[in-house]
């Protein structure tokens, strides 16, 4: 679990470092609309940052679910906030990658209803 444990200190490392470049240095380069697409990218990765700290401490879960569901929210922050970065910083076409961004969502969504289930049958 050390792994994940570092890989989430450093995603939320990353949040913050991409919350004040947000905030600083692509106020005046992004639309309004961009920016708050931005903001979210790095909301949702902040969120689930925080979830994987849980998921990577907790005695709740066995060590394979807790595997199981950090790679899910990887994947998932890979994909919704990366594909939104993409989009709004690096210019890549929203056409391009439309279904990154959802993909990561359902990879969320499956991750939480995995840990619901793996915690109601470990206790």
């Amino acid at each position: 679990m050390k792994k994940y444990l570092q890989i989430t200190s450093f995603l939320g490392f990353l949040a913050i470092l991409l919350g004040a470049f947000g905030a600083h240095a692509l106020k005046e380069k992004l639309t309004p609309d961009a920016l708050q697409s931005f903001q979210t990218g790095v909301r949702y990765m902040m969120y689930h940052v925080i979830v994987l700290l849980f998921v990577n401490t907790t005695d709740m879960l066995s060590q394979k679910a807790q595997k199981l569901i950090s790679n899910l929210f990887l994947l998932g922050i890979f994909c919704f906030s990366g594909s939104i970065f993409a989009i709004t910083v690096l210019g890549v076409s929203a056409k391009s990658i439309w279904f990154i961004t959802p993909l990561g969502g359902l990879f969320f969504m499956i991750a939480w209803v995995f840990m619901l289930f793996s915690i109601q049958k470990r206790n």
